[in-house]
């Protein structure tokens, strides 16, 4: 459960608060905001020059993307969450740091941050940490040769753990799943995107990161539109389908929108799927959402049939992502839940 508290005032927010309190600048830089209930879409502002057809970068929000991915392959018989990592790559081998769990480190494990690798974005101490990652060319070979991580007498081991997984934010396993996606589905992660995802949501203005070696980047960086997003959203609330259409079969979105692992004390995880219940006015809302660096954040909030897309350029605000929980529960939830 989220600390995140806040009370409702004499007078409950309106959706239309939200425009004069964002240009008042209390929010830094967000850049737009979308709420939809179901297909009815309830207020839509953009606070930049850009416009509606601006592509948003919302950072890490593209892990929950890849997830996404994943899912298709898996439903379309392609891979499959107990599969080892290792094997696909074979031409990595050997690895540095050789010990027999790496070899039975698993595609699910990727997608819970839940592997035993030393790799936490985290700490800036940890040989995992994405910014080591960045420096050198080959990502696969650096996330696989990292070594096994240890566990010292304050840390809870993975079976001491919620669900039985210790986790870490570990970006270098979400990019590792671009590749091997790639190998899964034999085809490069934009055309499977395009196939599987993106055509059958009407999805069309699409830019993606790129790591070293010219794969796609699975770990972060890929711009959508701040509709699309809200689309992306909109996939999951409906259990998969899309204008009838079932784009992501419904045992997917409820494994991939489940606990597998504990984040944090009010937080768990999902596959690449944030769990978060906020309390607003002395009520619980449960969220399952997309979070990216700078307060980006796709919350769906499956008990109000409500999807909210929040953009922002606060990538190097302190607390971004607090500020946009603050908007988000101070005047998107209470302006939602008054209507």
């Amino acid at each position: 459960m989220t600390s995140w508290t806040t009370q409702l005032s004499a007078t409950t927010p309106t959706l239309e608060d939200i425009t004069p309190a964002v240009r008042s600048g209390a929010y830094q830089q967000i850049t737009s905001v979308l709420v939809a209930r179901g297909e009815r879409l309830l207020y839509e502002q953009y606070f930049d020059t850009q416009g509606a057809e601006a592509l948003r970068n919302t950072r890490s929000a593209t892990k929950t993307v890849t997830g996404m991915l994943v899912g298709a392959a898996v439903d379309r018989g392609l891979l499959r969450t107990d599969s080892p990592v290792v094997p696909f790559f074979k031409d990595r081998l050997p690895l540095a740091n050789a010990d027999p769990r790496k070899e039975r480190i698993t595609v699910e494990d990727f997608l819970t941050m839940s592997s035993l690798l030393e790799c936490d974005d985290e700490n800036e101490f940890s040989r995992g940490n994405e910014e080591r990652m960045y420096l050198v060319e080959d990502w696969v070979k650096f996330a696989l040769d990292l070594p096994i991580r240890g566990f010292p007498a304050w840390q809870s081991k993975p079976e001491q753990s919620p669900y039985g997984r210790a986790w870490s934010y570990c970006t270098a396993g979400a990019t590792t799943l671009g590749p091997l996606l790639e190998r899964a589905t034999r085809q490069s992660v934009p055309e499977f995107a395009e196939a599987v995802l993106f055509k059958p949501l009407g999805i069309e203005s699409v830019k993606w990161q790129y790591q070293p070696l010219g794969n796609a980047m699975t770990g972060g960086g890929l711009q959508l539109r701040s509709r699309d997003l809200l689309k992306l959203g909109q996939l999951y609330l409906d259990a998969g389908r899309w204008q009838g259409r079932q784009v992501i079969s419904e045992t997917w979105v409820r494994r991939s929108v489940s606990p597998h692992a504990n984040a944090r004390d009010d937080t768990d995880y999902g596959y690449l799927w944030w769990l978060q219940t906020f309390h607003v006015g002395g009520r619980s809302i449960p969220t399952y959402g997309m979070y990216g660096t700078g307060g980006n954040k796709v919350f769906v909030l499956p008990e109000q049939g409500v999807v909210v897309v929040v953009t922002t350029t606060n990538f190097k605000v302190a607390g971004a992502g607090a500020l946009t929980d603050k908007l988000f529960t101070s005047l998107i939830v209470p302006a939602v839940l008054g209507q």
